[in-house]
């Protein structure tokens, strides 16, 4: 099969197949031409490669993974980097968590504010600034307090 048909059967561009094969994950013949020949079975590998992607793991990972898959046969070390992978996983999880709770913290401050988060409520900002025919305060003046 062409790159393009497979392409177009497993639902990606020929990009994704041509970045495939230069990790390792997907292999062509190569005919006279130098034009790539997949197997009918490349269909069905680049969705389990697509099913690997989504479940967050790399490249690297998945061609680890592969040979098991091509053997039907997991190792020890095969199921312990799935489980570091997910323990990774979840580990992002919870920092995507933490931040998604922080922001929602100030959204809710920001909807809601109070002088203890905005300092703009503490005093109205004109009150900084005498009424009128009042001596503006030493401090404001230029002069420091106690000097005058």
């Amino acid at each position: 099969m062409r790159i393009g048909e497979v392409a177009e059967r497993a639902g990606v561009s020929p990009r994704a197949l041509r970045y495939y094969e230069e990790q390792g994950l997907l292999h062509a013949e190569r005919g006279p031409g130098g034009q790539r020949d997949y197997p009918a079975s490349a269909v069905e590998r680049v969705g389990l490669i697509q099913q690997f992607f989504t479940a967050g793991l790399s490249s690297r990972t998945i061609a680890q993974l592969l040979p098991c898959v091509d053997s039907g046969q997991g190792s020890p070390e095969v199921f312990a980097m799935l489980g570091a992978e997910r323990e990774r996983i979840s580990a992002a999880m919870a920092d995507l968590a933490a931040a998604r709770d922080a922001l929602d913290r100030i959204i809710d401050t920001a909807r809601h504010p109070t002088p203890e988060h905005c300092p703009g409520l503490r005093e109205p900002a004109w009150s900084q600034y005498p009424g009128p025919g009042a001596a503006p305060a030493p401090e404001r003046a230029g002069v420091p307090a106690g000097d005058s």
